[in-house]
């Protein structure tokens, strides 16, 4: 067994959707960023890609790369997937926490679970998003951006 940890931060920035663990969510900005700037997808691929001790999603999709221009996170999810299976390593369990003062998340949570165990080819029971604030505190207090942090236990 091998543990990961994923931790990604996003600004926001008008005139951009907010996708979170895939799930467009209603709100006046998005997040800035090459891609969709899924900051939940993102720390989750970065956590699958430290357990798996294969680098980070830097290093995978350079936000200097054309191709990965906007492309959906979902996408680049299912494909650190592939990289894992390639190494016979399956997902045990995720447990993701989003960190944004604003929006309000909680219906969205499952949809979220949903889209990232279907991408990770594992049941819903082994994925947990939560979300919660930072009490008005840091950038994110500020409604600055989002963070997220994502822990993983992978096996072979």
């Amino acid at each position: 067994m091998r543990i990961g940890h994923g931790y990604d931060v996003h600004a926001f920035a008008d005139n951009r959707k907010l996708i979170l663990g895939g799930v467009e969510i209603p709100h006046n900005r998005g997040l800035a960023g090459h891609s969709d700037a899924d900051v939940l997808l993102h720390a989750v691929c970065d956590a699958l890609l430290g357990a798996a001790a294969m680098g980070d999603i830097g290093k995978h999709f350079p936000d200097t790369a054309d191709e990965f221009e906007n492309i959906d996170s979902r996408i680049l999810l299912r494909h650190v997937v592939n990289l894992l299976k390639e190494k016979s390593y399956s997902v045990v369990n995720l447990d993701c926490t989003v960190i944004a003062q604003k929006p309000k998340l909680s219906e969205f949570i499952e949809m979220m679970r949903l889209n990232i165990a279907q991408d990770l080819e594992t049941d819903l029971e082994s994925v947990n998003v939560k979300a919660t604030t930072t009490e008005k505190l840091g950038f994110t207090g500020r409604c600055e951006g989002i963070a997220a942090e994502a822990v993983v236990l992978i096996s072979l």
